[in-house]
């Protein structure tokens, strides 16, 4: 039973992928397309990867409204005459090309060699000097810890990049127009689903010490319940120049590093964590980290400032 629900949903997720390709209708693909990272989310859980899953979902739920935000703006492209759309052979030679890197990325797990080359035991065997219970949250803020913070670092340059597209005359001002009181069942839902939503992505957060989780889920969803409550009309967009805005977009990554450079002075390097400060010091960076992955996730989906300072 457990094999023939495995098969089932591989096989789904492939026919979801090829319609979300194939298809040319833009509202569709991009519903194919979220439908993708739902089954994935489910794929990670039967493959005993709760955390991946519940980054997948948390990112899915911001990804919904950016591509379907995405969408609207070139609907009007979906009625071009055939001539002026991509080239057959275009699509083919991608086509083969995605079928050709799958294809020897499965050749190479197939003729891996058993048992498989691994630091897995030797990393396990520190991993307690971390006072953390979940290996993922062990491995990404200890081994990986550099890698983590250029993630982060990453949304930000994004963020100032998208930034930069905004007039000269709206720098400073806010993204997006002004908030419009939407029908009863959003507005509902925006009073009764954030509350509820701020509760679980703090429980998220806090509780990656020991079990799935971490910032960028915690993060993702807190940006998702004021998303929800700013398409409902009950928010407005901060202004891009407004301080706390700016304090909240930086905090996670200035702890990150401060806690990075005060390793040179209380352990053995940058971002190494002196003995017994391990657990707080990283869940110190977690706080902070969920402030800036929401902050900045919120307003990629805002964009660019569309109004002049003051309005």
């Amino acid at each position: 039973m457990s094999t023939a629900l495995d098969v089932g949903l591989a096989a789904l997720v492939l026919a979801v992928a090829l319609f979300a390709v194939l298809t040319r209708a833009t509202f569709a693909a991009t519903a194919g397309f979220l439908a993708y990272g739902l089954l994935l989310a489910l794929a990670w859980v039967r493959l005993s990867a709760p955390d991946i899953a519940l980054a997948e979902a948390s990112v899915g739920a911001v990804t919904a409204v950016l591509l379907l935000s995405a969408a609207a703006r070139v609907r009007a492209h979906d009625a071009e005459p055939a001539e002026e759309r991509s080239d057959r052979f275009v699509r083919v030679l991608a086509a083969c090309l995605c079928a050709a890197v799958s294809a020897a990325i499965a050749v190479a797990v197939w003729f891996l060699p058993a048992p498989a080359p691994t630091l897995a035991p030797a990393a396990a065997t520190h991993l307690p000097e971390t006072g953390l219970g979940n290996p993922v949250t062990a491995v990404l803020m200890a081994y990986r810890a550099i890698d983590t913070l250029l993630e982060k670092v990453v949304l930000l340059v994004a963020l100032v990049a998208l930034w930069s597209l905004a007039p000269d005359r709206r720098w400073g001002g806010r993204p997006g127009s002004p908030p419009v009181p939407q029908a009863a069942p959003l507005g509902f839902l925006a009073r009764l689903l954030p509350p509820i939503g701020v509760v679980i992505g703090v429980y998220v957060v806090w509780n990656s010490a020991d079990e799935p989780g971490g910032a960028f889920q915690g993060g993702t969803l807190l940006a998702a319940m004021w998303i929800l409550a700013r398409l409902a009309g009950l928010l407005d967009a901060p202004a891009v120049s407004a301080r706390r805005l700016r304090i909240a977009l930086v905090a996670g990554p200035l702890a990150f590093l401060a806690v990075g450079f005060a390793g040179f002075a209380w352990a053995d390097g940058f971002l190494s964590y002196p003995a017994g400060w391990a657990k707080p010091l990283i869940l110190a960076i977690e706080v902070a980290m969920t402030l800036t992955v929401a902050a900045t996730v919120v307003m990629l989906v805002e964009g660019p400032p569309a109004r002049e300072p003051g309005r």
